[in-house]
């Protein structure tokens, strides 16, 4: 069985309003425009294909600040810094070293990634935390030039591992990915909490109570 997750949101805290409030917090002086700003940044075409490797670090920013008419040197400052401000889910953590307890004792049970992450940010989770060594192996979308929910970027990492999809479960915060996902075959659950998961793989079998 493999177990696949992804990171913003899953394994690494990901608050887009709590960046745009601090960093803006003339344009984003209440919790709905820090949303609004969030949303304006980073769920925009400029974001998705700097997510897809095919834009850098200063050509999005350009871009983005020129789009939204915000200051340069701040939000060049904050893109810099987003792979450092990526920090563990403690719950989800958790449940992580649980599933590679589990097949480091034989289980068979394999565990992967697959994330949307821009390559700069990659490099950095890679070299900041130890446990990414747990998996058994994965697929940052900055190296592929995919994205999710494009099937492409799920087919690339079946094919690279060989995956069953009856035999691959997938977790995602978002429900377009689980959607995606759930059309190659996978199974999935959309991320709630640490707690949810855990139980639902108590359900699935892949985890012991």
């Amino acid at each position: 069985v493999n177990v696949v997750f992804d990171f913003g949101g899953v394994l690494f805290a990901w608050k887009p309003a709590q960046l745009m409030a601090t960093t803006f917090p003339e344009i984003a002086p209440d919790e709905e425009a820090a949303h609004h700003l969030g949303r304006a940044v980073f769920s925009h075409d400029d974001w998705q294909q700097f997510d897809a490797g095919n834009l850098d670090i200063a050509q999005v920013v350009d871009r983005t600040a020129q789009r939204l008419d915000l200051p340069l040197d701040r939000l060049l400052k904050l893109v810099q810094g987003i792979g450092e401000y990526l920090t563990p889910m403690p719950g989800t953590l958790a449940v992580l070293a649980d599933l590679k307890a589990k097949r480091d004792s034989g289980a068979d049970l394999k565990l992967y990634y697959l994330s949307n992450m821009p390559r700069p940010y990659a490099r950095v989770l890679e070299r900041r935390h130890d446990f990414l060594g747990w998996f058994d192996g994965g697929i940052f979308s900055g190296d592929v030039n995919r994205i999710k929910p494009d099937a492409g970027i799920f087919r690339l990492l079946a094919r690279q591992y060989r995956l069953e999809p009856a035999e691959t479960f997938f977790v995602d915060d978002l429900a377009t990915n689980i959607d995606a996902a759930q059309a190659m075959g996978w199974r999935g659950t959309r991320f709630e909490s640490a707690e949810l998961l855990r139980q639902q793989l108590v359900n699935e079998q892949l985890l012991n109570r």
